[in-house]
């Protein structure tokens, strides 16, 4: 009788221990394909994640640079006649911003502009908190204060040259709630883009104007347009004496805030976003040659994607883990069930055995049964397997943005970490956006982000079921070689009286 066809009429007629076969089998398929998903998701999250984290790099003045130059002036002046010496910050020439832009792999680029104004013909924001000197500061009725406010206003103007790809609308910190954002059609325009507590306190909607005086020499008036209004989710809380509300922020178009700050050609800072965070060093060697690099500085940002991808890293890791325990506790159970399964069929074998049976077709009809019966569980494991995963995933990926976030914020604290003593303090747009509240944007947040905005979609595809076959195979294989070792090597007068 041809062995597969005993194969056949043995797993239909033992139905029972058919059914427990399929039901171990399946356990172990449906974890090892929920490892299987879990770690293809990681992968392909991390490659389809790349431009929406991107990396940005950062194009601002050399503050190492200017303190430089700062004490040497300070040194070089006679005692006598020495004053206290200013720290000047060059601005960045839009030309080699330009130049910068023109470069491969960018994705977009913003500008930053940053300066003050006070309020004419609308109150600004003021928060109970402030002392009385920051209050004089902050607070403002039509016309603002004038003697206090001589270099600082009561209003925050940041010039972009879009609003979309600041990070604080990118990740939701701040939302377009009426009109519209800001793009490069608003460049040489009065169009703005106001809070809305700041609207709501002067009553203000899309289509209305507002006049603002510039805190520069001249103290220049200007009526601007509002044509639209976002709604921020930062807070006060913790601002210091020196900072607006972030109610009072405005933002408009570049060009606007250079004429208020009084300079023209120039903006505090550019941010360039990569397609590719991979090929950040290359760019920032290019865009080096064109600035002059004692006066400015290139800096790379790509602290989202390594978050993201240290994150899926770890998920990836824990899914080979599952994989590989399982494959060889399945082995194991498996083998377990086999040597059982065997013993029960030692007279079987005897009979083959005397009869002429070779000892690789026995051990074949082994195979094969098991083999029948991997085939129901791939078909049960290809359905419960994505559920498993789903449910694994979700702890996972907790589990691992909680570590990372965790252990950016210690890095930041750290000396000589962004934001921590000793640190260089980012410039405020290096992101791409202004945080007046003095609130940093932590990588381990925005990769949480970044995966739940792609959504790790764990999908059965043709090479998972096939990785998943190849894995059942061989764990059923060295289940059957283990089972089935002992009993072959006995001759078959043995097996018959034994």
């Amino acid at each position: 009788m041809n062995f597969i066809k005993r194969a056949w009429q043995n797993v239909i007629f033992k139905k029972g221990r058919s059914f427990l076969l399929i039901i171990v089998m399946t356990v172990i398929m449906i974890f090892i394909m929920a490892g299987l998903l879990i770690r293809n998701a990681a992968i392909t999250t991390v490659n389809n994640t790349k431009q929406q984290v991107g990396a940005s790099v950062t194009l601002s003045a050399n503050r190492d640079q200017a303190f430089k130059k700062m004490r040497t002036s300070a040194s070089s002046d006679a005692p006598s006649t020495a004053t206290r010496p200013k720290l000047t910050m060059p601005s960045v020439k839009l030309k080699d911003v330009t130049a910068i832009s023109k470069l491969s792999g960018l994705a977009n680029y913003n500008v930053s502009v940053t300066t003050s104004a006070n309020a004419s013909s609308i109150e600004a924001i003021t928060t109970s908190s402030s002392s009385s000197n920051s209050g004089a500061m902050m607070g403002g009725g039509p016309g603002g204060n004038a003697e206090s406010s001589t270099s600082t206003g009561d209003l925050q103007i940041t010039g972009v040259l879009n609003t979309a790809t600041l990070s604080d609308f990118k990740d939701n910190t701040s939302k377009i709630t009426k009109g519209r954002a800001l793009n490069s059609s608003d460049k040489n325009t009065n169009n703005v883009v106001i809070e809305s507590e700041l609207a709501k306190e002067n009553s203000l909607k899309v289509g209305d104007t507002i006049k603002v005086k510039a805190t520069t020499t001249g103290k220049k008036a200007y009526t601007l347009k509002v044509v639209g209004i976002y709604k921020t989710s930062q807070s006060s809380a913790g601002m210091g004496p020196q900072q607006t509300d972030p109610a009072n922020v405005i933002y408009t178009a570049y060009t606007l805030a250079n004429q208020i700050k009084g300079q023209t050609g120039k903006v505090d800072s550019a941010t360039f976003t990569l397609s590719d965070p991979t090929k950040k060093n290359s760019f920032v060697k290019a865009a080096k040659k064109i600035i002059n690099t004692k006066k400015f500085t290139v800096t790379a940002d790509d602290s989202t994607y390594q978050s993201l991808k240290q994150s899926m890293q770890k998920m990836a890791s824990f899914a080979n883990k599952i994989v590989w325990l399982v494959a060889i506790a399945g082995t194991v159970i498996l083998a377990l069930i086999i040597i059982l399964m065997v013993r029960e069929r030692r007279y079987e074998m005897g009979v083959l055995l005397s009869l002429g049976e070779k000892r690789v077709k026995i051990v074949g009809q082994l195979l094969v049964e098991m083999f029948m019966l991997l085939i129901v569980s791939l078909a049960l494991a290809g359905i419960g397997g994505r559920f498993a995963g789903q449910a694994l995933s979700k702890q996972v990926m907790r589990s691992a943005t909680t570590e990372t976030t965790t252990s950016s914020q210690t890095n930041n604290m750290q000396p000589g970490g962004n934001g921590g003593p000793g640190g260089a303090q980012a410039p405020s747009d290096q992101t791409g956006g202004n945080r007046p509240s003095g609130q940093m944007q932590q990588p381990g947040q925005s990769a949480k982000k970044a995966v739940k905005a792609s959504d790790l979609d764990l999908k059965i595809s043709a090479v998972t079921l096939m990785q998943l076959g190849a894995f059942g195979f061989t764990i059923i294989a060295f289940a059957v070689l283990l089972a089935s070792l002992n009993i072959l090597r006995l001759e078959p007068r043995k097996i018959l009286i034994g």
